[in-house]
């Protein structure tokens, strides 16, 4: 089960797609944060999620925004994605140990090895204000996303 707005997100310090450490704790105080958990890379639903998110970047990216996409993918595989896609926000591996900061979000699946499509939009003080946790083949919606952080 995901965890709930009003509920303390979670800190995590993972690797990103250039070997690099970032965790939650680096934002606090900062910016809100929209992290994003996607099954695998390169497959057809994440992709096209992810690629909307590139397209409607300063959006997500900017002053007051940090988005931080994380899915069971080794840092090697999620380079080449983010390379060939053109990205331009962190991928966040959650390989090893695998799924340790997809299950304490709720959005594990055991049976499949994988996050399903979870989303927690988190204040700057660290707080989930909005989550939305779809099945595995469903897209969600990046308006909701806008509109849980014009909230904040």
């Amino acid at each position: 089960m995901a965890i709930e707005p009003g509920t303390k997100a979670p800190d995590f310090a993972l690797r990103d797609e250039h070997g690099q450490t970032v965790s939650l704790a680096d934002f606090r105080g900062r910016k809100n944060v929209v992290l994003l958990f996607y099954p695998f890379a390169f497959t057809g639903v994440c992709t096209g999620e992810l690629c909307a998110l590139r397209d409607r970047l300063p959006t997500f990216v900017n002053e007051g925004t940090q988005l931080l996409a994380v899915s069971n993918d080794t840092p090697f595989a999620l380079r080449v994605f983010a390379e060939q896609e053109k990205f331009g926000y962190p991928l966040l591996s959650d390989f090893w140990p695998h799924g340790t900061v997809s299950r304490a979000y709720g959005v594990f699946d055991e049976e499949k090895g994988c996050a399903v499509r979870g989303t927690f939009v988190i204040d700057r003080e660290g707080v989930v204000r909005w989550t939305v946790v779809n099945a595995l083949p469903d897209a969600r919606d990046l308006n909701d996303y806008v509109t849980a952080l014009q909230a904040l």
